[in-house]
């Protein structure tokens, strides 16, 4: 039966794939030549699949890369240099950033590579090759068997094939499931360790609207930021070292001056995050209902506190930027998948599917079989998760996510307390003190007292308020009834007796510690209440778990019901950080009626939103001045400089930074964005409003080049007029 259903899905894709011509959908590059090559040519493109993915020459793929944990950049230069979004690099450049140096807000430029900026910690892995291994992973697994013997068996191959693919070599392999495990891809990458800060405009070009714009057409910033990534003298991967060489790429993307026109093809290579495209309504309900509306109230709390802290201090400002940003972020999002989701009518229409799709399971009796209760099975779970899944968002919410910050910081010390407890080697304990030393000099460097009490009392509050009673921590019940719900009078209190709420006090600690010292982190309020917390939600994640696992079931076999149900239609796989192809055309779009929305901005909008009294608007000087000259240089067609575009393509969290790439194979864009129209297109996706949003390329090497006087990078890339 499992080997018949492989099949089924070569078979499935392969009647359909002529059938498609939305640009829906996130592809695997492997299959470009068996799927999606014909319909990408008849919209425009120029060149062959095996120019985009190929294990026998160089290809875009060897140019792409994850940056960080959660995003996509490009190589654009043969000496390393790669550029990515400027939100991507944040972190990056906020780490580097002080009063006297404030590269957030004045933008930083190496003048040269003796002046680029180290960063500890901060990767890019490229992928090297990938594979079909269904049937390796599915192997042993037969008909009948309980979830729990196919999970075991199913994690034994996996461990299997990724052993064997890296054998001998220092590559690291990861095997993925797609279709909700119906099918899965084992991929090898390599990960280099070098990765140097070399340029970043100021917050005022590369966040250029803040929170503001943030989702929001017509946009105006210029989202990128320029590292470069090192390596041995044999071009291998290492650690930082002063005798590192840039690296030397097999592939880097030329970059095109010809910018783009509607209906224009556009490609986006990149690492889509995750999407939920073929779940019931039952899902879209939790999350419209149960889940989005409370956690958008709890982080219209957080901003409000952080954003009227940042107003009132520079040194605030820099400290809860990136926070700020973070927390914005999803809470934007989730209002515009609300509102995308009730425009589309989006449960209404799966519930009409799922009437259809429930008529031709009682059609059959084999299929009523398999698929007869699949639909009330869901009914009854997603019932019973929505609670515990709220449960689990408030606990991340305040105590673990720019919440009560201290707990996150006191949460650490739990190994060091574990370590001591079982007798562990003065080596060991060493180690974790000074991995903690670290810890509390990078959190206190991004921590300010007054509005850590602020988002702390306010956290609390709403904590008591929205979570039911048997989900409080023993020590917050404790707490609730001794000081009545006073939380800011619980603060007071904890700021004389805790180490966790200064810098000096805990760095003198753990500086002269001595395992007797145990008892005082045991004894100290915060750690108790980080403690109780971490217990409860423990408890909360093994409920879920449960749950969720019945879920992963149900959607596999979901999965599967749907492409036998729907026998004529290409099932493209969900996101999962894996690389992925998008393609559609450079297009506007009607927002709402009687207003349309062209296809690009330029620096004229810019300078239409000016505004000195606003940080997020207010445009550098030097910026203004180009603007009044019109000294563009070579990257303005017609006069007007062009700063962002928008196109059809289908993305998600993860594109962030990912190539936009033109008929050509030639750098357009660096994608960052989505339209808010069209954010609930993790869910559904409509072809009408769904709008990814590119910085176009040329406003880059305008801001480079005139704007920073950093031309000598240019003389590295390859333009193509």
């Amino acid at each position: 039966m499992i080997r018949k259903f492989i099949r089924l899905i070569v078979l499935f894709i392969i009647l359909s794939s002529s059938l498609l011509r939305a640009d829906e959908g996130m592809w695997i590059p492997v299959l470009m030549e068996k799927f999606n090559i014909e319909i990408m040519k008849e919209k425009g493109f120029k060149l062959s699949a095996e120019d985009i993915y190929s294990i026998n020459k160089a290809s875009m793929k060897d140019a792409v890369m994850i940056f960080g944990g959660g995003c996509t950049a490009e190589l654009i230069s043969d000496r390393g240099l790669l550029i990515t979004n400027h939100h991507c690099g944040y972190r990056s450049i906020q780490s580097h950033s002080t009063v006297d140096n404030d590269y957030l807000t004045n933008g930083f430029w190496a003048m040269s590579q003796e002046e680029e900026l180290t960063n500890p910690g901060l990767t890019v892995t490229f992928l090297k090759w990938m594979k079909d291994v269904t049937g390796e992973v599915l192997k042993g697994i037969e008909d009948g068997m309980s979830e729990e013997e196919m999970s075991d068996i199913k994690q034994e191959n996996i461990d299997r094939i990724n052993e064997e693919a890296i054998e001998g070599t220092h590559f690291t392999a990861q095997v993925k499931p797609f279709y909700y495990g119906n099918q899965y891809f084992l991929f090898v990458n390599e990960t280099y360790k070098d990765v140097r800060l070399v340029g970043a405009p100021p917050s005022a070009i590369g966040k250029f609207g803040g929170d503001t714009d943030n989702w929001m057409w017509p946009r105006h910033t210029g989202d990128f930021s320029l590292f470069r990534i090192y390596a041995g003298k044999e071009n291998e991967p290492v650690g930082y070292s002063p005798d590192n060489v840039p690296f030397k790429p097999e592939k880097f993307f030329p970059i095109s001056l010809k910018g783009t026109e509607p209906g224009d093809f556009t490609m986006v290579f990149g690492y889509p995050g995750s999407t939920y495209e073929y779940v019931p309504s039952f899902h879209l309900q939790m999350l419209t209902r149960d889940i989005y509306p409370e956690l958008i109230d709890v982080r219209t709390k957080k901003l409000e506190i952080m954003q009227n802290a940042m107003e009132k201090s520079r040194i605030v400002r820099i400290q809860y930027s990136a926070k700020a940003a973070g927390v914005s972020n999803s809470w934007k999002r989730w209002k515009g998948e609300i509102r995308g989701l009730d425009k589309l009518d989006a449960i209404a229409k799966k519930q009409a599917y799922e009437e259809r799709f429930r008529e031709w399971t009682h059609e059959d009796s084999e299929r009523n079989q398999l698929y007869g209760n699949l639909l009330s099975r869901y009914d009854k779970v997603y019932n019973e998760i929505a609670p515990v899944r709220l449960a689990r968002s408030y606990f991340r919410e305040v105590f673990f996510y720019n919440g009560v910050e201290n707990i996150s910081l006191a949460s650490g010390f739990s190994k060091l307390v574990s370590l001591v407890g079982n007798n562990a080697s003065p080596e060991e304990i060493d180690e974790v003190l000074e991995s903690l030393r670290k810890r509390v000099s990078g959190f206190f460097k991004n921590y300010d007292p007054a509005t850590g009490d602020a988002l702390s009392v306010a956290m609390l509050l709403l904590f008591e308020e929205n979570v039911p009673w048997k989900y409080h921590p023993e020590e917050f019940k404790r707490i609730m009834e001794k000081f009545d719900g006073n939380y800011q009078a619980w603060i007071e209190k904890v700021r004389k007796k805790s180490l966790f709420v200064n810098e000096k006090t805990l760095l003198e600690f753990l500086n002269s510690f001595k395992s007797s010292g145990v008892k005082k982190i045991e004894k100290d309020p915060i750690f108790r209440l980080a403690q109780s917390a971490g217990e409860t939600y423990n408890g909360i994640l093994s409920d879920y778990g449960e749950l969720n696992q019945e879920l992963v079931s149900l959607h596999r076999v979901y999965m599967k019901a749907q492409m036998e149900f729907e026998p004529g239609k290409l099932f493209y796989p969900d996101a999962n950080f894996s690389l992925r192809v998008s393609y559609g055309e450079a297009k506007g779009y009607e927002p709402r009626d009687a207003v349309f929305y062209k296809h690009y901005t330029t620096l004229e909008g810019v300078m239409e939103k000016d505004d000195p009294a606003i940080y997020d608007y207010n445009v550098p000087e030097k910026l203004r001045e180009l603007y009044r000259k019109k000294d563009y240089g070579r990257y303005a067609p017609d006069g007007k400089m062009p700063v962002c575009f928008l196109a059809t393509n289908h993305t998600t969290g993860g594109n962030s930074g990912s190539p936009v790439i033109n008929a050509e194979g030639h750098l357009i864009g660096i994608n960052f964005d989505r339209a808010w129209e069209g954010v609930m297109s993790d869910l559904m996706f409509n072809p009408e409003q769904c709008r990814n949003i590119s910085l176009d390329i040329r406003y880059a090497l305008f801001i480079i080049d005139k704007f920073a006087g950093a031309g000598y990078l240019l003389d590295e890339m390859t333009l193509v007029e």
